[in-house]
């Protein structure tokens, strides 16, 4: 039988989508002697140092663990892309950003931060992107829906939790930091 190494790493090539410590457990469900959960985080540990360095790297998200290529190598890599990158409008961004620090929140909570009104459009956009999802509705005239975020928008940009998220007094800092001019 291959090497306990060699069997998760190949199973994280091949599957397209993060795989938790359960889904990699699953892998050896006929096995006489399974290995245990332990020894699968040791293994992962290994692979993360085994691909320091590299040209890809396996990183954990909420979902699990994925190999990706490394983000400093994008503008080499956009190169291999010929169709454009997904671009994402700025509104779409605050949208985004208002509901992963305020969850949850209710679409005319969002109006009321952004100070301007929020299209069914943008909200769809971000359902089907499965970037939100609505956590349930408040208890007050016209059940409004509560949004909160998924899985798939902790994956997409690269975050094991909420945690991750970057606190919002050093955004503010950022954004109030003058643009030097070079002139």
């Amino acid at each position: 039988m291959p090497e306990l190494k060699t069997i998760i790493e190949a199973a994280l090539f091949a599957a397209g989508k993060p795989l938790d410590v359960d889904h990699l457990v699953k892998l050896f469900i006929e096995d006489a002697v399974p290995p245990e959960r332990k020894a699968i985080r040791n293994t992962l540990k290994e692979l993360i140092q085994d691909y320091t360095g590299k040209g890809i790297e396996l990183v954990q998200v909420a979902s699990g663990y994925r190999f990706q290529t490394r983000a400093d190598l994008t503008p080499w890599l956009k190169q291999l892309q010929p169709e454009r990158v997904t671009r994402y409008s700025r509104v779409l961004l605050e949208t985004i950003a208002i509901i992963a620090y305020r969850q949850p929140i209710t679409r005319s909570e969002i109006e009321a931060i952004r100070g301007i009104s929020v299209s069914t459009d943008m909200m769809r956009r971000l359902l089907e992107y499965n970037w939100i999802r609505v956590l349930a509705h408040r208890n007050t005239p016209g059940r409004p829906a509560l949004y909160g975020t998924t899985r798939g928008f902790l994956n997409h940009f690269n975050l094991k939790n909420l945690n991750d998220l970057p606190a919002l007094t050093e955004l503010m800092i950022e954004e109030q930091i003058p643009k030097s001019d070079s002139s």
